[in-house]
């Protein structure tokens, strides 16, 4: 019987990719007094190739903006600082979230969350969304001083929740991250379809919808698996 669903956060419960573009937007226009002579378009654009999903830290990507773009009236540290301070504000959920994760706690079920990144940024995302309080435990990479795909983060959760690793769905956007990472531990793990990837065959379920999530976990306990 499943008995908890763990999440990642980007990717499976944030939009990240329409946040990032709100955020860019938004930093373009309120710091238009040192970055009106970029285009635009050639900001938004810059910024997230360069960001490549998360995956490249900020300080990185406002180092190169400011090389590439000759912004000299700002630093990339200040630049880094309005990232951190005013990106919670751009965050934009999946459709469905607090309906699925209601639905999912009317039944009992614990609910998790792993996810990679630094501890009070991602936190403040989290408040962002209103979904803290749902939650039984969140780790966050940093905090942890693990960070997924290691093994250890994923028992570190099935520990503070006081399950085994069957009685746990995870769902995560990432193949290798979040998907495979799971299942060497023992928990089912679920792909939340990202158009980044190609179709994951391993996954154990595949969802398109975050409403998806509620009847496949029936559906796995009415089968008793």
């Amino acid at each position: 019987m499943i008995q908890a669903a763990i999440f990642d956060l980007d990717g499976t419960l944030l939009n990240r990719d329409a946040s990032v573009y709100e955020f860019i937007t938004s930093q373009y226009e309120r710091l238009d007094k040192w970055l009106r002579h970029i285009p635009k378009e050639s900001y938004i654009t810059r910024f997230i190739e360069l960001d490549q999903r998360g995956y490249v830290w900020k300080d990185e990507v406002y180092k190169q903006l400011i090389e590439e773009f000759t912004i000299p009236e700002i630093t990339w540290e200040e630049l880094l600082e309005d990232y951190i301070s005013e990106f919670k504000h751009s965050c934009v959920p999946f459709p469905h979230l607090h309906k699925m994760l209601e639905e999912i706690r009317g039944k009992n079920i614990k609910l998790g969350m792993i996810t990679n990144g630094f501890g009070q940024f991602q936190m403040d995302n989290i408040l962002a969304l209103e979904i803290k309080a749902y939650f039984d435990e969140i780790l966050v990479s940093e905090w942890e001083g693990l960070k997924k795909p290691d093994p250890e983060i994923f028992k570190r959760a099935l520990v503070r929740l006081n399950l085994e690793p069957h009685e746990c769905i995870f769902i995560g956007d990432h193949p290798d991250y979040d998907v495979y990472g799971a299942q060497k531990v023992g928990m089912k793990g679920i792909w939340k379809k990202d158009l980044h990837f190609n179709h994951v065959e391993q996954a154990d379920g595949v969802i398109d919808d975050l409403m998806e999530l509620p009847k496949y976990i029936d559906h796995l306990n009415s089968n008793g698996r």
